[in-house]
């Protein structure tokens, strides 16, 4: 797995050539509040049942509130065969700082 600062992830963002597949696994309710645009929502609870759903020939980028969350998951993506896995470092937090100042945040 590898981090990504929300400037690295900005960057992929804008590059259609490969763009990642973005799964925020926090609850519900955070996603309400924030979330990046075109994000994926399947709560940390739910991800080991929603494996086959998730692509394996695009980049994953996980995310969560502070990147914690994101990272298991990420290892538990890696382990489960997935090899492009990047988990967003400092979360929904820190892309809301870095790239997005008018996103809510909690």
């Amino acid at each position: 797995m590898i981090e990504i600062t929300p400037q690295e992830l900005q960057l992929r963002l804008s590059n259609t050539d490969r763009t990642p597949f973005l799964l925020d696994v926090r609850e519900p309710a955070e996603f309400e509040i924030c979330h990046i645009t075109d994000s994926v929502l399947i709560p940390m609870s739910k991800v080991s049942e929603s494996v086959e759903d998730l692509p394996r020939q695009q980049p994953i980028v996980v995310i969560c509130h502070h990147g914690m969350r994101s990272y298991m998951v990420g290892a538990f993506l890696e382990q489960q065969g997935f090899e492009d896995i990047f988990n967003l470092e400092g979360g929904i937090n820190a892309w809301a700082q870095a790239i997005d100042s008018n996103m809510p945040t909690y």
